[in-house]
């Protein structure tokens, strides 16, 4: 959105709403960055081999619909995010939500393993590098973010960057869960957030910039 148009939209008076977002051009350059990211999963790492035996399990299925849940509140998060005057109060709801969800179940397993499994369901195999690589992922699905928001009329500069970024985390998080063989509640619910929060914390860092207009 121009400058030019917001000025004389907020002049028009209070009834006026925010201009509708271009849901085909927002879907296309979001689909265009979870390709990308999709891409560069197959072709560095690779979908997990025994990925029909993981999807027996149920810690699985707990896994995926964590990172939907995260992805779908990403989504409504941009969307109220890149307009002005949208509400936005359920936002921290909607994403706090799944997190401490997955906590509960976490705690949980935690609780009801034996002494010595509790530091392997944290840990896991690859604690070391799963964060960094969800947000490399994230990238390609954060420009695409910010293209889009640059042409919308976000106010709040900071948080929309932020929201961009979380947004990015949580896409860039379900294609990793094709790769990783992390399936455990505790190791989900710390390692796979951290990566979601480094693309959200590059947002809330970048967004005043890139988002001013």
């Amino acid at each position: 959105m121009k400058t030019d148009d917001l000025i004389n939209m907020l002049s028009s008076g209070p009834d006026v709403s925010a201009p509708k977002m271009p849901t085909r051009r927002f879907v296309l350059f979001i689909a265009l960055g979870v390709l990308a990211s999709i891409v560069i999963m197959m072709t560095t790492l690779g979908l997990r081999p025994n990925m029909a035996e993981l999807a027996l399990l149920p810690a699985f299925w707990i896994k995926m619909a964590f990172v939907i849940a995260l992805a779908a509140a990403g989504w409504m998060t941009v969307v109220r995010l890149a307009s002005p005057g949208v509400r936005t109060a359920m936002l921290p709801a909607l994403i706090a939500a799944p997190i401490g969800l997955i906590w509960l179940v976490a705690a949980a397993s935690l609780v009801n393993a034996a002494p010595v499994e509790r530091a392997h369901l944290f840990w896991g195999e690859t604690w070391h590098y799963c964060s960094s690589l969800i947000a490399i992922l994230s990238l390609p699905i954060f420009v695409a973010i910010l293209q889009v928001m640059r042409n919308l009329a976000p106010t709040r500069l900071r948080l929309a960057g932020a929201g961009a970024g979380f947004a990015a985390g949580a896409a860039a998080t379900l294609v990793y869960s094709f790769h990783c063989p992390e399936i455990e509640a505790p190791f989900i619910g710390f390692w796979y957030l951290i990566g979601i929060l480094i693309p959200t914390a590059l947002g809330a860092l970048t967004g005043p910039r890139v988002l001013r207009w």
